[in-house]
């Protein structure tokens, strides 16, 4: 159960816009956001840090949706897990793939590209930080300066969601759930304390 409800929607009107967004793309308004709205400056700041890392730059989309995903597993945060399962659906990444992410190091579904950025997610997303040297001078071989900073941007964006969503056990919504039972779940995937 969760420690703070959801806000309803039409509480926070400034934000119709930005919830709308979130309606069209995802299928729903995530309750994290909702919760977060009780602080309209925080929640206004995280959506455009969200909206900044994941969907400017030049790394791809669904690269970032993976890496987040990853990095979240890594963390063990059921709702982001859903959430991302969610995005890198919509972000074009088969269920096979997105089933498959944990195995990256040696599934043929993922390029050497990809292999560095998600072994970068994995290590620097668990307690203490495992990142090295290595991952960097293998990310150097496919990502520029720039993209390696998306990169980190985007598992660093997912340290604060993941601590954010555990702490508040954050009500899982319908849709991520069923699309991280259907793609995750798989490999063993349970919603956990936000079913």
């Amino acid at each position: 159960m969760a420690h703070l409800s959801p806000l309803l929607r039409d509480a926070v009107p400034e934000f119709k816009e930005r919830f709308e967004h979130y309606e069209n793309t995802r299928g729903f308004v995530p309750n994290s956001i909702l919760t977060m709205s009780r602080r309209p400056a925080i929640a206004a700041a995280f959506m455009q840090m969200n909206k900044v890392v994941l969907y400017e730059g030049t790394v791809e989309e669904e690269l970032k949706m993976l890496v987040s995903l990853v990095a979240s597993q890594a963390a063990g945060c059921r709702y982001c897990q859903a959430h991302m399962a969610n995005l890198s659906s919509i972000y074009q990444a088969s269920d096979k793939k997105i089933a498959a992410v944990w195995e990256f190091a040696h599934s043929p579904l993922f390029s050497d590209a990809e292999r560095a950025a998600l072994r970068l997610a994995v290590n620097a997303s668990i307690i203490p930080n495992q990142a090295t040297q290595q991952d960097f001078d293998e990310l150097d071989r496919y990502f520029d300066e720039g993209q390696i900073v998306e990169l980190v941007a985007t598992i660093s964006l997912f340290g604060y969601l993941n601590r954010w969503n555990d702490t508040m056990a954050t009500e899982l919504e319908d849709h991520p759930a069923k699309v991280a039972q259907r793609t995750v779940g798989s490999h063993g995937w349970q919603p956990g304390k936000h079913g």
